[in-house]
């Protein structure tokens, strides 16, 4: 007889500490659930915060970006505009121009319409710009063909390495407006080092004085980008 109590209370002990252990099994699942969802709401968070809100840091460097993109494209419209005043009349050089500054009222009007969607204020040294693009543009081309050439050559240069250094400024950006204007400044980019490329091809570098030509566009173009950063 007590042989099978101690058998009866062996079982009992067995099936009481294997229920325990369901239990506890149970628990510690319970818990790894709970930890599980705690992390995916964690990474929810904070893809959300990445994809569809800026920091303020982010907006200030896109509202600068903007800003001197524009007030760049309004240059060199004028800067064309100046070439095709002295050289529109030539046959060989100024469908070149043309086309180019077709392109560029194209990056223009894109840019203006970014103004107000990405409620960037404009640079408000926008008659300066358009003077100063005029008389560079129609002052090289009275010095000829090729001094057009190396101007466009020059500005060209500065616009395609300023349009890189944004691309990496943007590159860790992770959100839908961002990518938009990537995309934007790439395609732009491409058609500053195509209009580069058109210049060279148009003998840019047989220009009169053209490194102290080219030196002081580039310094210029420099210069420019600065001070539209700030006002």
């Amino acid at each position: 007889m007590i042989s099978i109590y101690l058998r009866q209370f062996s079982r009992t002990i067995h099936a009481n500490l294997f229920s325990v252990n369901i239990n506890l099994n149970n628990d510690r699942l319970q818990i790894l659930r709970h930890q599980f969802a705690c992390l995916q709401n964690k990474r929810t968070i904070k893809s959300t915060t990445q994809n569809d809100k800026l920091t303020d840091e982010q907006k200030k460097l896109i509202d600068g970006m903007i800003r001197v993109d524009q007030a760049g494209e309004i240059g060199a419209n004028w800067i064309y505009k100046g070439q095709m005043f002295i050289l529109g009349r030539d046959k060989k050089v100024g469908p070149v121009i043309q086309e180019m500054w077709d392109q560029e009222k194209h990056h223009l009007r894109t840019f203006d319409e970014m103004i107000p969607r990405y409620r960037v204020r404009p640079t408000l040294l926008r008659p300066i710009w358009e003077a100063v693009g005029f008389i560079l543009g129609a002052g090289t081309a009275l010095m000829g063909k090729e001094a057009a050439m190396a101007c466009t050559e020059a500005v060209e240069t500065v616009i395609g390495e300023h349009y890189n250094d944004q691309l990496r400024d943007l590159l860790h950006i992770e959100n839908v407006d961002v990518e938009d204007l990537k995309k934007i400044i790439k395609e732009f980019r491409d058609d500053e080092l195509h209009h580069l490329d058109t210049a060279v091809d148009y003998e840019a570098r047989k220009a009169p004085l053209y490194s102290l030509l080219s030196t002081v566009i580039h310094n210029g173009c420099k210069a420019a980008i600065w001070i539209t950063t700030r006002i």
